[in-house]
């Protein structure tokens, strides 16, 4: 976790460069798909987190799920803007399981996607999952 402001105000270029300097903790042996993604909180705190890969690849951690359980496990819930780095000229967009994960909090999360050499991708939780599983569709469905 890093302090990059307090208040509301989201300040970009400070998330960019937090998730950029997470980044270099990524473990890709596999992939060597490195990722790197910062979370601002409502209180002002920013939480980091990394791709975290594994053998058996259905046991990999993206690096927007780690941001995302740094937080939680830190007590916070209310979060305001997430950037997510990856390799190359193009950004990435979170994977669908980050996708629902990212909605599950906060379905009007701006995101930036970062290409680490300049792609952009300005976006929100809820643009990327339009159709999201949500909460409310357990509670109508429940016999």
């Amino acid at each position: 976790m890093s302090d990059v402001k307090t208040g509301s105000e989201i300040d970009w270029e400070a998330l960019t460069r937090a998730a950029s300097e997470a980044r270099d903790q990524a473990y890709a042996p596999y992939s060597r798909f490195r990722v790197g993604a910062a979370l601002q909180c409502a209180d002002g705190r920013v939480f980091t987190g990394v791709n975290v890969e594994n053998a058996s690849y259905g046991l990999c951690l993206c690096a927007e799920r780690s941001a995302v359980a740094a937080a939680v496990t830190a007590g916070a819930r209310d979060f305001e803007a997430l950037v997510v780095i990856a390799p190359g000229s193009e950004a990435t967009s979170p994977c669908g399981m980050c996708r629902q994960v990212l909605h599950e909090f906060a379905p009007e999360l701006p995101i930036q996607a970062r290409g680490a050499e300049g792609g952009l991708l300005v976006t929100s939780a809820g643009e990327l999952l339009p159709h999201a599983f949500r909460a409310e569709d357990l509670a109508e469905r429940r016999d």
